[in-house]
């Protein structure tokens, strides 16, 4: 679900309007496909997280045709291994990891209903297809601001691979997480339309 409500459909911020959508997971491919790159997002119900080593066994299963210990279809992946908890708090630290470790994982995990991803930096341009093909987004989380993004994730399980420690895919139950879409469902990239804004020819 997206809204785009009177409190948070935008914020005037030195003069300079930013719009910020609301997000409720799960969500549709239709709902997905309103984003645009350079929105701003506040997510809230349920991301799932997985590293390479989470990743690598999912899609052993995929190419196996065995069950998934999780049902992706509809839900985001946040690419973080938390810190543990201090005493009263969800989760410790949950800041994002390059996302590139992901990308020889991505393709089958988007075509298992994988609709948004959260990490930092750049992707491969078969990602990039692969999200047009079936309708997700890649959000850029607030690298460095591992502590501020904690205190949006509200109650956190463990669902598989414990063994893992911190890469074991958690279940984050979340309100108002903050993110960026760097690159949306038509490949609309951040990275690269916002430096040719300041290029001078």
């Amino acid at each position: 679900m997206l809204s785009r409500c009177k409190t948070c459909g935008g914020n005037n911020l030195g003069g300079k309007y930013v719009k910020i959508v609301k997000i409720k997971t799960p969500v549709t491919t239709e709902k997905i496909r309103e984003l645009k790159a350079g929105d701003n997002v506040l997510i809230s119900g349920i991301i799932y997280t997985g590293r390479d080593a989470a990743h690598k066994r999912l899609v052993d299963l995929i190419e196996r045709k065995e069950e998934l210990p999780v049902d992706f279809d509809g839900q985001f992946i946040y690419y973080v291994g938390p810190t543990p908890a201090k005493p009263g708090d969800a989760s410790g630290a949950a800041g994002p990891t390059t996302s590139c470790r992901m990308d020889p994982y991505t393709v089958p995990m988007l075509k298992k209903g994988i609709k948004g991803m959260i990490g930092k930096g750049l992707r491969s341009e078969e990602v990039v297809e692969a999200m047009k093909k079936n309708g997700a987004v890649y959000f850029g989380a607030v690298g460095g601001a591992a502590a501020l993004i904690a205190k949006s994730i509200k109650k956190v399980e463990i669902v598989a691979y414990a063994d893992l420690g911190a890469e074991a895919i958690h279940r984050f139950y979340v309100e108002d997480f903050p993110a960026i879409v760097i690159i949306d469902s038509e490949g609309n990239n951040l990275y690269e339309t916002e430096p040719k804004k300041y290029r001078t020819i």
